[in-house]
């Protein structure tokens, strides 16, 4: 197995809309008609949040497999805030979130130490989770069990 990964991606914008193509999947990102676009797909931001709870719960399967740990499913909420000034061109303001937010909700018979664990190993190594953090963003998580 290779230690490295390349990922590419393609798109083609027509106006605030891209079409996007992974791999062998298409998908568009675009923006509300408030923002310019005629939303045909989710926006950037939310796709950015999506990815954060993709990768969190591919991690989350990962970990809890290598640990044991007896997991039925993991429900998600994630949330982002960020000041629109920055992205409208105020040199003051950052263009990023400020906060995230993510609720994860995982149904599991184990006890509070365990999903600690599992938390704790899994935020360690989710690439967006980690990415978001070397930005600065605060990142709040809550994690429950169902």
């Amino acid at each position: 197995m290779s230690t490295q990964l390349t990922v590419n991606i393609t798109g083609v914008g027509e106006g605030m809309k891209t079409e996007v193509k992974a791999k062998q999947f298409d998908f568009i990102i675009d923006e509300p008609p408030s923002f310019g676009g005629k939303d045909e797909g989710p926006d950037p931001l939310s796709v950015l949040l999506g990815s954060l709870i993709s990768c969190k719960n591919v991690l989350i399967n990962l970990v809890a497999k290598e640990m044991g740990f007896q997991l039925a499913g993991v429900a998600y909420e994630a949330d982002g805030n960020l000041d629109l000034r920055g992205l409208m061109g105020d040199p003051s303001v950052r263009t990023y979130f400020e906060t995230v937010s993510l609720k994860v909700v995982v149904d599991t018979e184990e006890p509070e130490e365990r999903l600690a664990e599992l938390q704790e190993k899994a935020e360690a190594r989710c690439p967006v989770f980690q990415t978001l953090s070397a930005a600065g963003v605060e990142l709040n998580t809550e994690w429950l069990k169902k």
